[in-house]
C-alpha cells in the first residue's frame, strides 16, 4: 500500500485532497504540508531513511502555485536524488503540463478533484511502485472507444498522432485514418501528459514522440507531424521548443 504526502497551501484543497487519499483502498497513509518547505523536510527524513523505513514517502502530490518554491520547483529538487519519490501533480492551471511531461511527473491532474481521476492517478502510482513486486507481463496499451456506423472500435492511444479540437468533441488522428470522439482536449491533455502527449495550441495536443520537424519562420512556430504542418502558440513554443531539444540530448 502506498505511502503519500499531499502538498498545498490552501488549506481546505488539501483537507479534501487528503480526504479522497485515505479513503482510497490502496493508501496505506496520507500525511499533509503545506507548504514547500515542509514537504522538502518530510520528503528530506523519507529519503534519510530510505524505501523501507518508518518515514518512507512513496509519492507525492503537489500543487504548482505555492508561495516559495513552487511545485514545480519542488519536482527540480527531487529529480536530484537517486531514488526520489514519484510525483503527481495536482493543479488548477492547464499550462503546466509540458514542464510536468518534462520532470517525468507520473500525472497531471486538474482541480477541483474528481473522486474517479484521482482514483486513476493512485492507480498509475501504485503499478509503478509495484511493479517490480510481480512477474513482468507487458501491459496492453491504452485504448479509447470510436463508433464507426454502429460499430464500436478501440483505437490505441499509441497510435494516435495528434488530437484536434471540436467545441466538446476531439478528433483523434493516427497513422490510418481520424476518428471523432465526444471528449473535450483539455480532458485528453490532463489524461494523456503522463503519456508524452502535449498541448501545442489551444487547437492540438501532439505526441511528443510523433513530432518530426520543428520549424520557425518570421516568429511564427510549427511541428510536422508526417505530411500535417501543425501551428505551435506563442505561449507554448519556448517550453515546446526546449524540451524536444533536451530529448534530442538524451
Amino acid at each position: 500500500m502506498l505511502r503519500v504526502l499531499a502538498v498545498d497551501d490552501e488549506e481546505p484543497a488539501l483537507g479534501e485532497l487528503l480526504y479522497l487519499l485515505r479513503a482510497d483502498p490502496r493508501v496505506r497513509s496520507a500525511e499533509g504540508a503545506g507548504d514547500a518547505t515542509a514537504a522538502l523536510r518530510r520528503i528530506g527524513r523519507a529519503l534519510e531513511t530510505g524505501p523501507d523505513g518508518d518515514e518512507a514517502v512513496d509519492v507525492v502530490f503537489l500543487d504548482i502555485h505555492m508561495p516559495g518554491l513552487t511545485g514545480l520547483d519542488v519536482a527540480r529538487l527531487l529529480a536530484g536524488f537517486a531514488r526520489p519519490p514519484l510525483v503527481v501533480f495536482v493543479t488548477a492551471h492547464e499550462g503546466f503540463a509540458l514542464q510536468a511531461f518534462d520532470l517525468k511527473a507520473v500525472d497531471y491532474v486538474l482541480k477541483p478533484v474528481r473522486r474517479e481521476r484521482l482514483a486513476e492517478a493512485v492507480r498509475r502510482v501504485h503499478d509503478l511502485v509495484h511493479a517490480t513486486a510481480v512477474p513482468a507481463v507487458p501491459a496492453a496499451p491504452e485504448q479509447i472507444p470510436v463508433e464507426l456506423g454502429g460499430v464500436t472500435r478501440f483505437v490505441s492511444v499509441d497510435d494516435i498522432a495528434y488530437v484536434e479540437a471540436h467545441g466538446d468533441y476531439a478528433r483523434l488522428h493516427t497513422d490510418h485514418g481520424s476518428h471523432l470522439v465526444r471528449i473535450p482536449l483539455s480532458t485528453l491533455e490532463e489524461r494523456w501528459a503522463a503519456r508524452g502527449f502535449v498541448r501545442i495550441h489551444r487547437s492540438h495536443l501532439v505526441a511528443l514522440a510523433r513530432i518530426d520537424e520543428l520549424r520557425l519562420d518570421g516568429g511564427a512556430t510549427s511541428v510536422r507531424i508526417g505530411d500535417t504542418d501543425l501551428a505551435v502558440s506563442r505561449r507554448h513554443a519556448r517550453d515546446l521548443r526546449d524540451l524536444l531539444m533536451r530529448r534530442a540530448g538524451g
